[in-house]
């Protein structure tokens, strides 16, 4: 079978970071093309001599200045017309960091870099509005799969305000939080204590699978 192809890859990053309360999305402004000065989700084309998980990582340092511990494949997009430059795929992946860790600096393709608040995003570049959307309903499903951020990505998703002391007896339930004899005190309020995360029976109850499920007040 005699196949024409003509098909090039990218990747984009949807990182998500969590400050003054709210959900944060990273963005980076175009700096030429057709989309000059519109706002997109980090990323670009995959080398030839590299992975698409060494891509993502090298697009986001470049145009942002972020190195994300942990990427995740999120969702391929192949839409014909997506970019009109070319047909390309895009492999997006996932990732959830706080921003106080570090310091934007935009290069390449980048002319700025900053954080949008989730209800105040702009009208983004390509179908990376598509990309977003997904994202947000895949951190949404992992809240309750893979409960990372706990309480504070829960106030941000749900309306409802959350049953507390359901919320920690569920937590401890688990086991992947053990009690230590150290508190945390913070004005003058009553001293919390502080907890160590068990991250071996994380990962055993990751690989297992669990549902996570919340009651509200």
């Amino acid at each position: 079978m005699n196949i024409k192809q003509n098909i090039k890859v990218a990747v984009d990053a949807v990182v998500f970071g969590y400050s003054d309360r709210q959900l944060h999305i990273l963005l980076i402004q175009q700096k030429f093309g057709a989309h000059k000065n519109c706002w997109a989700l980090p990323g670009g084309f995959v080398k030839d001599t590299e992975t698409l998980d060494e891509a993502v990582v090298r697009e986001l340092k470049e145009e942002t200045g972020v190195k994300a511990n942990y990427l995740e494949q999120l969702y391929t997009f192949g839409a014909i017309d997506r970019d009109t430059r070319a047909r390309v795929l895009s492999v997006a992946y996932l990732a959830l960091i706080n921003p106080k860790n570090y310091t934007l600096k935009a290069d390449t393709d980048a002319k700025d870099a900053q954080w949008f608040a989730i209800n105040d995003i702009p009208d983004l570049a390509f179908d990376h509005n598509d990309i977003l959307q997904k994202g947000l309903k895949q951190l949404k499903a992992k809240i309750h799969t893979q409960p990372i951020g706990f309480e504070l990505l829960y106030q941000i998703f749900f309306t409802e305000k959350i049953d507390r002391r359901n919320f920690r007896k569920k937590i401890l339930s688990f086991n992947i939080l053990k009690e230590t004899n150290k508190i945390h005190q913070s004005g003058s309020g009553r001293p919390a204590k502080l907890f160590k995360f068990n991250k071996k029976k994380y990962k055993e109850l990751e690989r297992s699978g669990f549902h996570f499920e919340i009651k509200f007040a």
